[in-house]
């Protein structure tokens, strides 16, 4: 199991979460993977995260996950749309943009 982010104390909540997000990016390891993905998407149960998440892109990390050979971190990628209806709606609508031709 990998040691939390080491996170000054006074950075608050965005600064936490920024640990998060450079931890998932800068990591080896798919175990800190799976677990800074999990710890994310129960971030988003709380609509007060919203306005961090968007700002670090974290729904792109999910998206991203989607297309992951690592099963665990697709789950946790499609979880992220059971965690609230704002952010619900966010996925929808970004992974459905994909899908648009244009043709």
């Amino acid at each position: 199991m990998t040691q939390k982010p080491k996170v000054d104390p006074h950075v608050g909540r965005l600064g936490y979460l920024q640990a998060l997000v450079t931890e998932f990016q800068e990591t080896e390891s798919q175990d800190a993977k799976e677990q800074v993905l999990a710890n994310l998407a129960n971030f988003a149960y709380d609509p007060s995260n919203y306005q961090y998440l968007r700002q670090l892109q974290v729904l792109d990390l999910f998206l991203d996950s989607l297309s992951e050979e690592n099963e665990t971190l697709v789950e946790f990628a499609i979880d992220c749309r059971a965690r609230s209806h704002d952010y619900h709606h966010s996925c929808r609508a970004r992974a459905g943009s994909h899908l648009i031709r244009t043709d």
